[in-house]
């Protein structure tokens, strides 16, 4: 039976409901908070005040990305996820190198032995430490999403290793695959790079995407079969919103399905609980105003945060 492997257990993907497919509810203490520290968000309280305002408005679930050994806690999330009533999908996986040490493990295992530690994540429990030390305690949370990152224009041969591997641990599992492209480019590289390694595109989504406000491009991506994760609907300003312009395009030429779409909120400065903006509720409340306003109803915002989600993010047969 399918089933979307949350952090405090697996569900049934139609129990998802409305979902924000891409989110950062916890970055803790981390070479990522070192180099950017607006990018701490460790505060259960904040997190929970911050989900509020969106489950108001009828938001359910939320797919985590922040990957290992990054300013992942897996407890934090457990403790935000029961104390919220949030169903959280916790990630696994690997990130950029600006966001490791020097000679950092990931550059130091083979893909078969970065594979066997994302497969542990999903089948016996994320690392209470995150891969941050030579002791893995195991927990009883479990990664239901494989996070992986695209360099410029397309997987480096860095990045390679880790498509390679997530491919290869969503092949054991069946586990989905998230990624970041950077500032949107190469989704079409990364698309064929998953094609030749046989990952199931049906079950990877590609985040960022909306960056690059082409409707050609944006066939290719459909064309390819993966999902896309539109998240730039807020950082427009006053340039016209190219989100909202890439949905009517995709709902015209009928690959809405094909579509989830998130907030990617990974700093204080995001977040209404730190006085910052324009807050988790955006998502549901301005841009989906912004959505009905183009045509885009409730039947369209129900395949966006419902339909497709629970297809995305449920587990593929292995």
């Amino acid at each position: 039976m399918p089933f979307v492997r949350t952090v405090l257990g697996d569900i049934d993907p139609a129990e998802l409901g409305v979902t924000y497919a891409h989110e950062h509810l916890v970055i803790a203490g981390s070479r990522t908070v070192e180099h950017y520290p607006d990018f701490r968000l460790d505060d259960v309280d904040k997190a929970i005040e911050e989900l509020a305002s969106a489950q108001a408005l009828g938001l359910r679930s939320v797919v985590d990305a922040m990957p290992a050994d990054t300013g992942r806690d897996v407890e934090l999330l457990a403790e935000v996820s029961r104390r919220s009533g949030v169903h959280l999908v916790a990630p696994t996986g690997v990130h950029h190198q600006r966001y490791y040490p020097e000679r950092h493990w990931s550059e130091r295992l083979s893909i078969e032995e970065v594979t066997g530690l994302l497969v542990a994540d999903i089948t016996d429990g994320i690392d209470a430490l995150d891969y941050g030390s030579p002791i893995v305690k195991r927990t009883p949370y479990q990664a239901g999403v494989i996070k992986v990152a695209g360099s410029t224009d397309g997987p480096s041969a860095r990045d390679a290793r880790f498509f390679e591997a997530a491919t290869a641990a969503q092949q054991q599992t069946g586990c989905p695959i998230l990624t970041h492209c950077e500032n949107g480019t190469g989704a079409l590289e990364q698309a064929a790079l998953f094609a030749t390694l046989g990952a199931r595109l049906d079950h990877v989504a590609l985040s960022h995407v909306d960056r690059i406000v082409d409707r050609g491009h944006q066939r290719e991506l459909f064309a390819s079969g993966v999902s896309v994760e539109y998240d730039q609907g807020f950082r427009w300003k006053d340039a016209p919103n190219g989100t909202l312009q890439l949905l009517e395009w995709a709902a015209e030429d009928g690959h809405l399905d094909q579509v989830v779409l998130g907030l990617d909120a990974a700093r204080q400065g995001y977040w209404a609980a730190y006085g910052g903006a324009p807050g988790m509720a955006f998502l549901l409340g301005d841009f989906a105003a912004s959505m009905r306003d183009r045509g885009l109803g409730d039947a369209e915002q129900h395949q966006l945060f419902v339909t497709n989600p629970a297809r995305l993010y449920a587990f593929a047969d292995a």
